[in-house]
C-alpha cells in the first residue's frame, strides 16, 4: 500500500506557518484534553489539533476497519495495536480530508468547529501507556566521552560496545509528556575527599538528548525479531531528554548500572511522528568497525536525517542553543536495537518505549549533555546574560528541538520542554 500523506506536492486548505514542523505530510499522532474536559485521540496540522474522535464519529473514516471507540481512548496503546496496515489507511485519509482540493469538511462549518482546536484550546497528554522502557547506550562519540572521563581514556570503550547495542531496562512509570516539571532528586553521592557516601540533592544535575520509539505488539515469548522487519513494529518516534543526575549515576551505576541517577524523570515530545512521515529522510548508518554477527546484519538505509538542538532558558531569560547533533550520528539504528532486544525471545508490547541514547557528534558543540559539553564542569558554559552552567541549575528549562529537512519538505518533532524545580517540599499538613 503506497504512502499517498507524503506527495510532497500535496497542500491544505487550513492556513498554517510555511515553517510548520506538521505540514500535512507529517500527521503524527497524539492525545490531549480538548477545551470541552474530554480526552481524545488527535493529529495536527499547523497550529491546529483535530479530533479524530470526532472525525470518526461523523463517518470521515468510513471503508476502514476501526471500532467505534479507537480514538475515543485516552491513550493510542490500542490504535498502534492494530497494526501498520491500519497506520497508514488513517494517515493517508486524513490527508485526503484536509487536502486543497476536498471541500467535504471544508464547506461543514459544523464539522470543522467540532472537528478542529487551536492549540490554545487543548493540553497535550502522554500519548501511550508505557509498559517497557529500555535505553540504549548508541552513540559512539558520546560512550567514548563518558568512558574518557569515568574510566580509562585509552580503553574508553568497553570491550562489548562495537559487538553489541548496549541497553538497560528502566523504569516506565516516570516518562513524562513535554511541559511538567521535574523536580531536582536526591540520593547517595561520594565526595572525591570521602570515604562514605553522603545523602542530599544532585548537584550534577543533566539533560541527554536523545529520541525514543515506539512498538507495537511485535512477538511472543521465544521469538526473535529479524533485523530487516524490526521496523514493520515500529510505529513512530518522539523527542527524548532523558534527565541524569551525573554525582548519583558515578557512585552507584557499577555493577549493574543507573538507578536513582535516571528513574526520577524522562520528557517526551507528545506528538509521536510515524515512520510512514519519516520514510523520505532516510540516510545510512555509519559502518561497523568489527564484523557483526548475523542477527545485526541488516540491508538498505536504517537510519534517518533529523536534526536536532538543545536550548537552555534561564529563569527569566532567553532561550540559548547549546548543542547541534543529528539522529543519523548512531553508531547502532533502531532495526539492530529492537533486534538485539528480542533475539534472546523478549516479548515487545504496543506502546513500549525504546531510547536511544544520548545523541553526540564528534565536534564539541553537537555533544548530546552538559557532562560532555563542560567536559564534567571544568568548561562551564557562559550564558548570554553572564551567568555559568556547569549543570542544570534550579528553574532553568532545557529545550530539545528537532526536524527533517529535504529541499522543501520540512518534518518535525515540535519540542520538548522541561523545567528543573528545587527538592520537592511536601506540603505541611
Amino acid at each position: 500500500m503506497s504512502i499517498t500523506a507524503n506527495d510532497p506536492n500535496r497542500k491544505t486548505w487550513l492556513d498554517i506557518p510555511g515553517d510548520t514542523d506538521f505540514p500535512i505530510q507529517n500527521i503524527p499522532f497524539g492525545v490531549f484534553l480538548t477545551r470541552d474536559d474530554v480526552i481524545t485521540i488527535g493529529t495536527r496540522i499547523g497550529d491546529y489539533a483535530i479530533d479524530l474522535g470526532a472525525l470518526h464519529q461523523l463517518g470521515y473514516f468510513e471503508g476502514i476497519p476501526l471500532t467505534d471507540d479507537i480514538f475515543l481512548q485516552d491513550t493510542l496503546n490500542d490504535f498502534i495495536s492494530d497494526g501498520k496496515k491500519t497506520w497508514r489507511l488513517v494517515r493517508n485519509r486524513i490527508a485526503d480530508i484536509f487536502d486543497a482540493n476536498n471541500s467535504k469538511l471544508k464547506d461543514n462549518q459544523k464539522h470543522r468547529n467540532t472537528v478542529l482546536f487551536t492549540l490554545d484550546e487543548i493540553e497535550m497528554q502522554m500519548p501511550v501507556q508505557v509498559g517497557d522502557y529500555t535505553d540504549f547506550y548508541s552513540s559512539k562519540e558520546h560512550a567514548t566521552n563518558i568512558g574518557t572521563m569515568f574510566r580509562d581514556p585509552d580503553n574508553a570503550l568497553l570491550p562489548n560496545w562495537l559487538h553489541i547495542p548496549v541497553g538497560y531496562h528502566g523504569r516506565s512509570s516516570s516518562i513524562i509528556p513535554s511541559g511538567i516539571p521535574v523536580h531536582r532528586p536526591q540520593g547517595q553521592t561520594k565526595p572525591a575527599d570521602s570515604d562514605a557516601p553522603v545523602f542530599g540533592p544532585s548537584q550534577r544535575v543533566d539533560f541527554e538528548l536523545e529520541m525514543a520509539f515506539i512498538t507495537t505488539d511485535a512477538n511472543h515469548l521465544g521469538e526473535p525479531i529479524p533485523v530487516d522487519e524490526a521496523e514493520d513494529y515500529i510505529f513512530g518516534m518522539v523527542l527524548f531528554n532523558d534527565w541524569s543526575a551525573r554525582d548519583i549515576q558515578k557512585w552507584e551505576y557499577v555493577p549493574l548500572g543507573p538507578f536513582l541517577a535516571k528513574n526520577f524523570a524522562s520528557s517526551i515530545s507528545p506528538w509521536i511522528v510515524t515512520m510512514d512521515a519519516l520514510e523520505p529522510f532516510r540516510t545510512a548508518s555509519p559502518k561497523p568497525e568489527k564484523e557483526l554477527l548475523p542477527y545485526l546484519k541488516y540491508s538498505g538505509e536504517k537510519s534517518f536525517d533529523i536534526n536536532l538542538e538543545v536550548f537552555l532558558q534561564p529563569e527569566g531569560g532567553e532561550e540559548q542553543s547549546l548543542s547541534k547533533s543529528n539522529f543519523k550520528y548512531l553508531y547502532w539504528n533502531m532495526s539492530q536495537q529492537l533486534a538485539h532486544h528480542t533475539v534472546n525471545g523478549c516479548p515487545v508490547n504496543s506502546g513500549d518505549m525504546m531510547a536511544s541514547g544520548t545523541i553526540s557528534g564528534s565536534s564539541e558543540d553537537s555533544f548530546g549533555s552538559m557532562l560532555e559539553l563542560t567536559w564534567s564542569g571544568s568548561k562551564p558554559i557562559k550564558l548570554n546574560d553572564g551567568s555559568e552552567r556547569k549543570f542544570i541549575e534550579d528553574n532553568d528549562t532545557v529545550i530539545m528541538k528537532g526536524f527533517c529537512q529535504n529541499g522543501n519538505s520540512r518534518i518535525g518533532f515540535g519540542e520538548v520542554r522541561s523545567k528543573l524545580l528545587p527538592v520537592y517540599q511536601p506540603k505541611k499538613k
